[in-house]
């Protein structure tokens, strides 16, 4: 496998980068259409962070980190490490000493659909990583691969200096011309929860607050008392 290493791709900008850090990844994926989820397999190995920076991209060899070596110095500050792999793969590729160099250069976090280990140094070093796997299977440094290429996982094509955003609900791509479109409608959907939110504390029903009685009657779907129900059922 040969590859390429792209330098200095173009990014989203960073104003909006910080501007969608302050919104979820379920806020966001919602605002934009229910489209960017990179799939449930990728879960945080932390609790209670969410970070949000430019993709950097990496695409390696199965049980090989070579490539990433070759990433960090592509990294640099507000910037989120991508790792795939060529074919499915657990290993743990990445762990506290990648983790110590990249949070060197300013790099908020990483996300890969291979294995992680060092967790618990990880998590105690304050670097945060959204992975498929866990796993203190090493890695080999032998065979070439790409950084800062389109790469796909769980079924979306994430390309270098798309917006990454995760948090606990997992993990999101904006494309990075989509940031300040994604920043208004992320607003604008933060603003339509807070009110729903404070009109559920108040005691109103989503049935009437989002007028889905008349979807209910449209469908079909009756109201039957107990004894009603059970007469029915006794009778059929």
């Amino acid at each position: 496998m040969s590859g390429v290493i792209v330098t200095n791709p173009p990014k989203a900008d960073a104003k909006d980068v910080e501007s969608l850090s302050g919104h979820g990844v379920a806020t966001v994926h919602e605002a934009l259409g229910r489209t960017g989820l990179l799939g449930p397999d990728l879960r945080p190995i932390q609790q209670g962070v969410r970070v949000c920076g430019s993709a950097v991209t990496v695409l390696s060899w199965p049980g090989d980190n070579l490539m990433i070596h070759a990433a960090v110095e592509q990294c640099g500050e507000g910037d989120l490490l991508v790792v795939t792999t060529t074919s499915p793969s657990t290993d743990g590729m990445f762990g506290e000493l990648f983790a110590t160099a990249l949070q060197r250069r300013g790099v908020r976090g990483l996300v890969t659909n291979a294995g992680v280990r060092d967790t618990e140094e990880l998590r105690e070093m304050g670097f945060p990583v959204w992975a498929r796997a866990v796993s203190s299977q090493g890695t080999v440094k032998a065979t070439g691969g790409s950084v800062n290429v389109p790469v796909a996982i769980g079924g979306q094509t994430v390309r270098p200096g798309d917006v990454i955003l995760a948090d606990d609900d997992g993990v999101m791509c904006v494309p990075r011309e989509r940031s300040a479109r994604a920043v208004e409608a992320s607003a604008a959907r933060t603003a339509k929860e807070e009110a729903s939110r404070a009109a559920f504390a108040k005691g109103e029903l989503g049935l009437d607050r989002y007028g889905l009685r008349d979807t209910l009657a449209r469908l079909g779907v009756e109201y039957r008392t107990y004894e009603e129900y059970a007469r029915e059922e006794a009778g059929s």
